[in-house]
This record gives C-alpha cells, structure tokens and sequence, in this order.
C-alpha cells in the first residue's frame, strides 16, 4: 500500500478545505508514492514522538498539530523544525497533518461525546457539508445537572487528566455546557451566545478567565494537550478499522507540564 492511499482517504474524510486559511494541513514531509505498512499517531512531532516513531519502524507519521506553520527558507540542523524534517528524510518518514480541517470535521463531537453532551449543536459555525452544519466547539446538555466542581471532577476523569483550572463558584449548578479543544477563548462571544453556563476549554488566560466569569460564565481550563490528545487514540481506531492490514501505533501519553 502507498502512503498516498492512507493520506487519500484521510482527505477524503477531513479534506484540507475545510481548515482555517492561516493553517498548515496535509503533507508537510516526505514521498506520498513510498510503501507503507507502519503508521504512528500523535498530538504533536515533538522529539521524543518522532523517536518513538522511528522506533516503531513508521513509514507514515500523523499529528494533529503541524510542525511547520510559516514559510521556512532553511533546513538544516541549526533549528529544532530543520532537525525534525531531516531526520524524517533520514529516515524515509513521511509527515502529515490535520489540523482545524479534523478540530471541525472530527474534534468537536469527539470531545462532546467525551462529555456525553445531549441534543449537541455546533458552537461556531464554519461550514456546511451535505446539507449540515459544521464548525468548531459544541454545545448541549449534560448528562444531568451538577455543580461546577462535580462538572470538574467528570472533565477530569473523562478525559484522564491530573488537574484542571476551574473559573467560577464550585457550587454553582450547571445543566448546559459547551466544549471546544485547544485554545478556545476566541469562542468565548459564541459560548454566550448560545446561553451556555459553563465552557471547557484549553489556554485560557487570567483576564480572559475572570472576565468570563463577570459575564455569567464558569470556564474549566482542561489544558491544550489535556483536551487535544484524543485525536491519536480515535484516529488510531480509524485507521485499523480502513485498513486493517495496517499496523498503527500511537505516541506514549505525556502531559507536557508537571504540577509541583
């Protein structure tokens, strides 16, 4: 199988179109006419994952977030990109990215299902794909009312994380939520819009917190990483039900921060 026919249907599925137009989506490294029978999944091409890749023995690396978003003019080993891509050339990788094409297309509901969110609609409207709605972030119901701080330990335990920052009164309760993985304080006028109490999200800083919470609106900050490292594990699913002579791996979970 050539490496061609697995990114092929990644854009049939999540097509570049649909990425914001400051993104930088699809094959960023190496030859789509290459063999491939080995395919590693991560959040981001960090060192650490490209030599878990290497490792595994891929032909074929896929991340959520691009490596490369600008125009480089030089590739060599004075940069941590130019030693990333010359190291995929060393090695015969080749790299692909999906990027807001998948946070629209897969990401929004993933997370709402994450968060077993009921009677779901798209928070931010970007698009329309046979005759529906499609956008960035989600809102719906819980699946019953909590308080703010129960709705917290449920972010946690859904998503398996070490902690969350929780902007609002604890004891607050709350039945209507929207969700938006990444850094999602762009979203923020939308999430009030839409008449939701309370707002998962990633990267939310102290002005944008306490503002929001002046505005009637509790935030959890779940973390960038925290909300977006889903992708590896549902697109691994993905994969290995396409193509199941495929072997597919994804990188080891590793929070990028440490709580002291």
């Amino acid at each position: 199988m050539k490496i061609c026919e697995v990114t092929g249907w990644l854009e049939e599925r999540y097509p570049c179109a649909y990425a914001e137009e400051w993104d930088n989506v699809g094959l960023l490294v190496g030859d789509d006419q290459r063999e491939v029978s080995k395919v590693f999944l991560a959040l981001d091409l960090t060192e650490e994952t490209l030599e878990q890749a290497i490792d595994f023995g891929a032909e074929l690396i896929v991340t959520h977030h691009p490596m490369i978003f600008s125009g480089v003019k030089k590739i060599n080993n004075h940069s941590f990109i130019g030693r990333r891509v010359l190291k995929l050339v060393s090695n015969g990788i080749a790299y692909y990215a999906m990027h807001t094409n998948y946070d629209i297309l897969g990401m929004a509901k993933l997370s709402a299902d994450y968060l077993m969110l009921q009677e779901q609609k798209v928070l931010t409207v970007t698009a329309e794909r046979e005759g529906r709605q499609e956008g960035l972030g989600r809102v719906g119901l819980l699946p019953r009312e909590m308080t703010l701080g129960e709705l917290a330990g449920f972010v946690k335990e859904r998503l398996g994380l070490p902690d969350v920052k929780v902007y609002g009164e604890l004891g607050k309760k709350v039945k209507t939520a929207a969700v938006c993985t990444g850094a999602g304080k762009s979203l923020i006028s939308d999430v009030l819009k839409a008449k939701a109490q309370v707002y998962v999200t990633g990267d939310i800083d102290h002005h944008t917190g306490i503002d929001a919470v002046a505005d009637g609106l509790s935030i959890i900050d779940a973390g960038h990483y925290g909300t977006e490292y889903i992708f590896a594990e549902a697109m691994k699913e993905e994969l290995r039900q396409q193509f199941g002579q495929l072997e597919v791996e994804q990188a080891r979970t590793k929070f990028p921060y440490t709580c002291i």
